[in-house]
C-alpha cells in the first residue's frame, strides 16, 4: 500500500534584484529559486532554437515560518 502524498503550495515573495516584489507559489519550501530573463542575441544563432537567458538567484530567508515565504536576491550568485 502506498501513502498519499500531498503537495503543499505556499505563497512566496522575491525581495530585491530584477524580480523585486514578484509573488509566486512554491512547493516544498525550496532553499533557492532561479529567475531567468531572456537576452537579445546579436548576429546569427549558433544553432536553431538556441537562446541566452540571464540567471538570477534568490535564497529563502531563514526564520520565516508562515506565508508569504521571503526570498532575497543573491547578487553574488551564481
Amino acid at each position: 500500500m502506498t501513502g498519499d502524498v500531498t503537495t503543499v503550495w505556499e505563497v512566496a515573495v522575491l525581495d530585491g534584484g530584477p524580480a523585486d516584489g514578484l509573488r509566486m507559489r512554491v512547493a516544498d519550501r525550496p532553499g533557492v529559486v532561479q529567475v531567468t530573463c531572456p537576452c537579445e542575441v546579436d548576429g546569427p544563432h549558433p544553432q536553431p532554437g538556441v537562446r541566452v537567458d540571464a540567471l538570477y538567484v534568490y535564497r529563502r530567508r531563514p526564520g520565516v515560518r508562515g506565508e508569504p515565504l521571503r526570498y532575497g536576491f543573491d547578487a553574488a550568485s551564481p
